[in-house]
């Protein structure tokens, strides 16, 4: 199997501690300088491009392979959080998000997906990609939750470690190699932001 490169999206233009998922963000005023970055750790001759349809993925991958056709799969968008979506993870009523930080894995966001309920979409494209990886070397570029999901396939992680496991900043690039039948990951490039992100209460920090 050629190389595939897993690219998460650039810092997007939100306030610190909202909460968001599939709302179509734009991205900041650094774009830039991180798809520059980004470029720098990718090889000439991508020869497929998958992106989530979100503005702050596809933007990104029709901005570093200008040449390529991108294909847009809404299973690689980011976990939806339904009736969260847009508002301060702080502000979440307690009787919603206690339960949900308990088993985010299996528990739905009200209105919204599992963690899990994203593995199984983010499944079905990943095998089809993997499929065009035979012969293609391929691009991906996602969202954080999606490109952590796939990783925790690929190693057997479970689902609830692999925040700790995968630690990925905005602009990482991943690269997964298949030798044998058995598939592995190399981080190439992983900056950390000047501000953690915030991706549930504080409290639970």
């Amino acid at each position: 199997m050629n190389d595939i490169y897993l690219i998460r999206h650039t810092t997007p233009a939100i306030a610190k501690g909202i909460c968001y998922g599939q709302t179509d963000l734009d991205v900041t005023e650094s774009f830039e300088h991180e798809a520059g970055v980004i470029r720098h750790h990718l090889p000439a001759g991508i020869d497929l491009v998958y992106s989530s349809p979100l503005q702050r993925c596809a933007r990104l991958a029709r901005h570093l392979f200008p040449t390529q056709p991108v294909s847009l799969d809404d299973d690689l968008m980011e976990v939806f959080c339904g009736k969260w979506e847009m508002r301060h993870w702080d502000e979440l009523p307690k009787d919603e998000i206690e339960p949900w930080m308990a088993d985010f894995v299996n528990i739905r966001i009200p209105g919204g997906e599992s963690y899990l309920d994203l593995q199984h979409r983010v499944g079905r494209c990943w095998s089809a990609i993997t499929r065009a990886a035979i012969d293609r070397r391929v691009a991906v570029v996602a969202h954080g939750g999606v490109i952590r999901s796939i990783l925790a396939g690929i190693t057997d992680t479970p689902l609830i470690n692999s925040f700790k496991v995968f630690n990925l900043h905005y602009g990482c690039v991943v690269r997964i190699s298949g030798k044998e039948g058995a598939l592995s990951y190399e981080t190439l490039s992983n900056i950390a932001p000047p501000e953690r992100e915030q991706h549930k209460p504080k409290s639970f920090y």
